[in-house]
């Protein structure tokens, strides 16, 4: 069926500070995915792709390695062409060429500016988007970066890495995040540390989508779960709504996952 809405032209303001405040989206889904199709050669990697995020939730796209949770977010994010990408904003059709303005993609093993200091990479990132000094300073303190502030990115831990990356999203103006494997490299209280500040910026209205293979880090921090699983969808919901569709009343996201797939 057509959409009643035009689609979003490349010099028509995409309303992207609105969505930042849960109050004012309550009423809307933030991003609505209709149709996501990919595939290499006769190779089919995703298929009939479809589900929708509320402004200011946390959602996990849950699933094993290879099942296509990647692929997911690089086309959703627009980096990676795919036969079908049908995404709406606010109710709106939104392009690939437009999706960096709404959104903004944390790739899983990237570490940009490696020969430069953590504090130079933050500081740039913080005037690129304007952001004062208050904010630098509670971005740092979220994150616990503190300790490496004056090491080069090359020279940082895997746990570390990730902090980075998740302050760099966190300093940028972008309602929605897409963090692929944002937990790879923590122990569990790591973990728990930056449940607390993905949580905090939730409250704010922040939205999330995490692209995670560890169900029990999954189930510690999301509000709503996609499973996927060979490229397709198998659930989608709450905890509590998967688990009444399975049966299992007290189910671990593990169990859930083995009987949908």
């Amino acid at each position: 069926m057509a959409s009643p809405y035009p689609p979003i032209e490349r010099n028509t303001p995409l309303r992207v500070e609105a969505a930042c405040v849960s109050e004012q989206a309550d009423d809307q889904t933030l991003l609505r995915v209709d149709s996501i199709n990919k595939q290499y050669a006769d190779q089919v990697v995703l298929a009939n792709i479809a589900f929708d995020i509320q402004a200011g939730e946390i959602v996990g796209i849950i699933g094993p390695n290879g099942a296509g949770k990647t692929t997911v977010l690089e086309v959703l994010a627009g980096i990676l062409p795919a036969e079908t990408s049908d995404v709406h904003w606010l109710g709106r059709p939104l392009p690939p060429s437009r999706r960096r303005e709404a959104m903004f993609y944390l790739p899983d093993g990237v570490r940009p500016y490696q020969d430069q200091p953590v504090t130079r990479v933050l500081s740039f990132f913080a005037d690129v988007y304007r952001k004062s000094t208050d904010e630098i300073t509670n971005t740092i303190q979220a994150t616990g970066l503190t300790p490496v502030l004056h090491k080069r990115v090359h020279s940082l831990s895997k746990g570390y890495g990730r902090r980075l990356m998740l302050a760099l999203g966190l300093l940028t103006p972008h309602p929605l995040l897409l963090m692929d494997e944002p937990f790879d490299g923590f122990d569990l209280r790591q973990i728990r540390e930056i449940v607390g500040v993905l949580r905090a910026e939730a409250a704010m209205g922040r939205t999330f989508v995490l692209a995670i293979h560890q169900l029990l880090d999954a189930e510690r921090v999301c509000d709503r779960f996609i499973l996927l699983a060979d490229g397709r969808v198998r659930g989608a919901g709450m905890l509590n709504d998967l688990r009444a569709r399975t049966e299992l009343t007290s189910g671990t996201l593990e169990d859930i996952f083995l009987a949908l797939t």
